[in-house]
């Protein structure tokens, strides 16, 4: 189903277009099921193998606080100034950024620089906004 619609056979599939109608009629019968089984096949994710929501909880708490970590490292080490957060935040993005590309078609110097620009962007924002409100870093 797309978009709430039986989808229809493709030549090559196998199924002639009245039964694959037919089927996907009595497959949509039961949410669930029919959730399930787009996933499986068009998606190709097997809801039964995902994580649960615990495991996705905390990896998720992990990761953040990971994170956030890594700017505040150079300050742990004794920097007194904004730029080795700066630099290591940057680094830390780009980093990121190229190892998601595991899991995308995309390359790894692209994901790379897409996740330095955007977060990058974001920490321009919230710095500019701080500054707007009266608060500074350094």
């Amino acid at each position: 189903m797309r978009g709430g619609r039986a989808r229809r056979a493709l030549p090559g599939e196998g199924v002639e277009p009245k039964l694959a109608g037919e089927v996907a009629r009595q497959l949509s019968k039961d949410p669930e099921q029919a959730l399930e089984i787009h996933a499986r096949e068009e998606l190709g994710i097997d809801p039964g193998d995902l994580p649960s929501p615990t495991v996705a909880a905390v990896s998720s708490f992990g990761s953040f606080a990971l994170g956030a970590l890594v700017p505040v490292l150079p300050y742990l080490l004794g920097a007194s100034t904004l730029w080795p957060a700066v630099l290591l935040a940057l680094l830390g993005l780009f980093l990121c950024g190229a190892v998601v590309a595991k899991v995308t078609a995309r390359t790894w110097w692209y994901s790379g620089l897409r996740q330095l620009f955007l977060g990058g962007a974001a920490a321009g924002v919230t710095y500019a906004l701080g500054t707007l409100f009266g608060t500074a870093v350094g």
